[in-house]
């Protein structure tokens, strides 16, 4: 006998749960490093307003004075706080089975709410919804990881990425989480463009010190193109003094300097390719490659925040009534925010 609709829709539910469940989005594999590490430090947020904000400290506010004997003095009104506001984003992914392609997979579909699907009908089902699954999954991480790259322009309903959180001209007029970084000095991300080769590690000291003297701690993560990462390896070979320290040197007692390494660090942090790059670089042409940048982020100020209840939800949208189609998806809400623009930065070779 065959499937109902009800039967039809429960066993694409399940398998939805299934996937996400059992390959979730946070252990994607590494050919999507940013997606992964954002995904993996998610804080949910709770909805009620239209924006999702973080609190920043602008100032201190002092009134230090000095003062002698009974000399007066003055007391002022603290007002250190500012808000910068994200607004989020709200994505879907899904599809549809009509009858005919069910049939053309040997599965026939009725309206008996008593039906009974037989076991090559199960086994056919199960097969058909294992494709769809899986590319539905994945064809989410693969959009979903694209627009935290960009800067938010390509559709008037995307959220803006790190293209548009760590700028590459912070001095211009950009508004970020609805503060303007030209009239806001502290709002503003380090940008150093256009590095030639033979200057590169010292120039990276530099913005490594200006991250930290903001940020307060040090970038733990550094997202780089293919082409910064061969100039990083090549400049750093030329003396062990370069911070190319990791984790598996030091198990060693040494440093990783082999030209055939597969991981360079610098100040221990792992300069991490991110092939998303040069898909980049091919589909958007932008002036300054994405291949010879590289991004100094703290991700203790880099946070994507999902609206709870709304992350990687399946959905069985009811069929409608003109149309013989069942219909699976997966929604979410969210916004990528920063709570400290000055803990991050942008470097990029010449171009």
């Amino acid at each position: 006998m065959p499937f109902n609709a009800e039967q039809l829709a429960y066993g694409g539910k399940l398998a939805i749960d299934f996937f996400l469940k059992n390959t979730p989005i946070d252990q994607i594999n590494t050919e999507r490093p940013l997606i992964k590490k954002l995904v993996s430090e998610k804080q949910p947020y709770v909805g009620g307003l239209q924006y999702v904000v973080e609190q920043l400290r602008t100032s201190n506010d002092s009134n230090f004075q000095s003062y002698f004997g009974a000399g007066q003095v003055t007391y002022n009104r603290k007002r250190t706080i500012e808000q910068a506001k994200y607004a989020y984003g709200a994505f879907h992914d899904g599809f549809g089975l009509d009858e005919d392609e069910l049939v053309q997979n040997g599965i026939t579909m009725t309206d008996d709410k008593n039906a009974s699907p037989t076991a090559s009908e199960k086994v056919a089902l199960t097969n058909l919804f294992t494709e769809n699954m899986e590319t539905l999954k994945l064809g989410f991480e693969e959009n979903f990881d694209l627009m935290l790259h960009r800067d938010g322009t390509a559709d008037e309903d995307d959220i803006a990425g790190i293209d548009h959180l760590v700028q590459l001209d912070p001095q211009i007029s950009s508004v970020v989480g609805t503060i303007n970084q030209a009239t806001n000095p502290y709002w503003r991300n380090y940008a150093d463009l256009g590095i030639p080769v033979a200057e590169l590690v010292d120039r990276m000291e530099i913005a490594w010190r200006e991250c930290i003297r903001f940020g307060g701690t040090a970038p733990n993560f550094i997202l780089s193109g293919g082409d910064f990462i061969d100039a990083y390896r090549a400049g750093a070979a030329l003396t062990v003094n370069r911070q190319l320290q990791g984790v598996k040197g030091l198990e060693k007692g040494g440093v990783s300097i082999d030209a055939s390494t597969s991981a360079v660090f610098f100040h221990g942090v792992e300069l991490v390719w991110d092939p998303v790059f040069d898909v980049l670089d091919t589909a958007d042409a932008p002036e300054v490659p994405w291949a010879k940048r590289c991004y100094f982020l703290n991700t203790k100020f880099l946070k994507l925040r999902p609206i709870s209840g709304h992350w990687m939800v399946s959905r069985r949208p009811p069929r409608v009534y003109d149309r013989y189609v069942h219909y699976f998806a997966l929604t979410s809400k969210a916004a990528l925010t920063t709570g400290k623009r000055n803990a991050h930065a942008v470097l990029s070779l010449e171009y």
